[in-house]
Formats: structure tokens, C-alpha cells, sequence
């Protein structure tokens, strides 16, 4: 059951890396050039938003292979390790870098809703730093847990 249920996540981890390879080659382009024909006197806004956004997902790989190593862990019955705990140090810190990055090409999103006159698009812009923020909060909240069970067990196996 375990070794099913690590499949399907890894599976999902798999998945979810797609959509980002189809935001790098359509989407960010994209976003960069209206940038760049929104703000036409800072030439170098839409490279700007492509580092940013390029960086973005750059780290967002590094945590889905974090993720993906995790599962391994998971799978080889190493669940309660110090290596677990620092896959998942390095999973808070992409999401927290991507939220940060994100919250930095917020900007961009501010001129496409006066462009438009369409306010609500500043909140499909604050989505990504929301969603990236919650996991590093989650991701923080199980190491914190993690690191607490090794700690006991630790303690239990020198009773013993």
C-alpha cells in the first residue's frame, strides 16, 4: 500500500512539472514582451520579468526534485531521517524564494490591470506567492514535526 500510494505521488510530482514547461515556452515570453510594450521607456523590463520568472522556475524544479527524493525516502523506509528533514529544509526555502520572487514581478501585473482597467488581475497575481507561501509554511510545519519524531526516537532507542 505504501509503495502505491508513493507512486501516485511521484506520479503527481511528475505531472505537475508539465504545466511549468508550457508556462516556460509559451507564458513567459509572453509576459515579458508586454511588459517591455507597457513600460517602453525601461527597455529592460522584460528581462527583467524573464530572470525573475525563469528563476522562478528553476527553483521551483529543485523543490519537486526535493519532493521526488523525499518519496524515495519514503519508499526505502528512510521516512525518519536527518536527510528527510533537509529535503524538506529545501522545499520551505524554494517556496518561500518563489513567493518572494513572485511578489516582485507583482509590479508587471499592477500595469497589465490599469492597462486593461481590470483590477482583478492583480489577484490572479498574488495567487502564485499565496499558494508558494502556504507550502513553505506546510513544509516548515513538517520538518518542525519531523524533526521532533527523530528526536524522540532517539531518545527512545538510548532508554532502551
Amino acid at each position: 500500500m505504501k509503495s502505491v500510494s508513493t507512486l501516485f505521488l511521484k506520479t503527481a510530482v511528475f505531472v505537475l512539472s508539465l504545466p511549468m514547461v508550457l508556462f516556460c515556452l509559451f507564458l513567459i515570453p509572453e509576459v515579458g514582451r508586454a511588459t517591455a510594450d507597457l513600460l517602453p521607456t525601461f527597455k529592460a523590463s522584460k528581462y527583467v520579468v524573464w530572470a525573475l520568472l525563469y528563476a522562478s522556475v528553476i527553483i521551483y524544479f529543485i523543490g519537486l526534485y526535493q519532493a521526488f527524493q523525499l518519496l524515495r525516502c519514503i519508499d526505502q523506509g528512510k521516512a525518519f531521517s536527518v536527510s528527510s528533514v533537509r529535503k524538506l529544509q529545501v522545499i520551505k526555502r524554494c517556496a518561500g524564494t518563489i513567493s518572494i520572487l513572485h511578489l516582485c514581478v507583482l509590479p508587471s501585473f499592477y500595469l497589465f490591470a490599469e492597462f486593461d482597467d481590470a483590477p482583478g488581475v492583480i489577484f490572479v497575481g498574488l495567487i502564485v506567492p499565496f499558494a508558494s507561501l502556504v507550502i513553505a509554511v506546510f513544509a516548515a510545519l513538517l520538518q518542525r514535526l519531523l524533526q521532533e519524531a527523530i528526536e524522540m526516537k532517539s531518545e527512545n532507542e538510548l532508554t532502551i
